[in-house]
């Protein structure tokens, strides 16, 4: 007799969709001497600078690469003041504690988890008053009032847009740089905008669970000449143009892209819209199975949501139902399934630094107590979604 486990071993937390046709590309590049710096990355810089429709696009070794080199080209600094979201990966957050920038954390939307632009604005004006209105926005400690505001972090969390509209309202009236972090959202569109393209500076990530990969890697796009110039020196080690092969004018980074992932990277556009689309299949699947089983929400998609670009499928539990029990039921079925996200603010790394307690951002905590990652990919099966949704309405009933 079949155990439970075994029927389940072929359900992976995600997988890359590769064709032969991707490790051709790569293997064409390891026939030649060019490994690093050559035509593949324009090439795929090119491919993501056409469909986003931007002046530039920036190879670099990873989102947050590609996130830090957008806080060192907005001039945010030690003790800058950036307000963002405290439901991300940790990388929107460790960007600005790389410069020294102090991040200013505003709950998020129950619904969608992505930042509350309406929090966003009053945070901002209450900052600019600056006094008691400011320092009740900033971390219980470690964050001085009388620092500058520079920009607003928003990031587009699990593939679907930050509600960016009144963001950049927001940014326009109190002079303020928009990082949109896109790192989750290649594809995605906000009222018929491409996400990514809407700020100052964008940011995708390209790691194996992403809609297309590169196995490592990010890009940054913009329309800032000056901002790319630098961003592309500073990945470079800081060698600017007309700097000889020695020497370098910036502090920089050795943030590049190798070519072998840059010819992964060109494939893997020219097929992204695919790509998106069987994720989008794989998500449906879900969405019919998780309306069926009580006490389990199906994610939430916005109206100002164009179009989804699936990244992870995360459900959430009803209150009263114990996530990580659920999480370790499904793991002795075989089924691997992971809490998305635990909130930035309550990493250990920055209650030491910063003083956070539970309670201070509610909606993102309960969230952090309630949502779970099943497993997903563009390559998964209608009949393992099946088998996932299956031990769910077995293990909550």
């Amino acid at each position: 007799m079949t155990s439970l486990h075994d029927q389940n071993a072929d359900i992976s937390m995600s997988s890359p969709d590769l064709s032969d046709e991707e490790r051709q590309a790569v293997a064409s590049v390891l026939a030649t001497p060019n490994l690093s710096m050559g035509d593949k990355i324009t090439a795929f810089e090119d491919s993501v600078r056409s469909y986003l429709g931007t002046q530039h696009a920036i190879g670099v070794s990873s989102g947050t690469a590609g996130l830090h080199l957008c806080v060192r080209a907005a001039g945010i600094g030690p003790g800058d003041l950036v307000i963002t979201t405290p439901f991300s990966f940790v990388a929107s957050t460790n960007v600005l504690l790389y410069e020294g920038a102090v991040p200013v954390f505003v709950d998020v939307e129950p619904r969608t988890g992505n930042i509350d632009p309406h929090l966003v604005f009053a945070a901002a004006q209450d900052i600019l008053q600056g006094g008691k209105n400011a320092q009740a926005w900033l971390p219980p400690k470690g964050g001085n009032p009388k620092n500058s505001l520079k920009a607003i972090l928003p990031v587009d969390v699990f593939g679907q847009p930050a509600d960016l509209e009144p963001i950049l309202n927001t940014a326009w009236k109190f002079k303020l740089k928009v990082i949109e972090d896109s790192c989750e959202a290649l594809g995605a569109s906000y009222k018929g905008h491409t996400a990514g393209s809407l700020g100052d500076y964008g940011v995708f990530g390209f790691y194996p669970n992403k809609q297309i990969t590169t196995g490592e890697g990010g890009m940054i796009v913009t329309d800032d000449d000056d901002a790319a110039a630098l961003m592309r020196a500073l990945r470079n080690q800081g060698r600017a143009p007309g700097d000889t092969w020695l020497q370098h004018t910036h502090l920089g980074y050795n943030y590049r892209l190798d070519e072998m992932s840059a010819a992964l990277g060109i494939i893997q556009m020219q097929r992204l819209d695919e790509l998106i689309a069987k994720r989008q299949q794989v998500a449906e699947w879900y969405n019919q199975r998780i309306a069926e089983i009580p006490g389990i929400e199906a994610p939430f998609i916005a109206k100002y949501t164009s179009r989804v670009s699936w990244f992870v499928y995360v459900v959430r539990f009803a209150p009263g139902i114990e996530r990580d029990s659920m999480a370790r039921k499904l793991a002795a079925a075989g089924i691997p399934a992971r809490p998305y996200f635990l909130p930035i603010h309550l990493q250990p790394y920055m209650v030491e630094r910063f003083g956070y307690q539970e309670g201070i951002f509610p909606v993102t905590e309960d969230l952090g107590r309630r949502g779970l990652a099943l497993p997903f990919s563009g390559v998964m099966r209608e009949d393992q979604v099946e088998r996932v949704c299956q031990v769910l309405r077995e293990i909550i009933l």
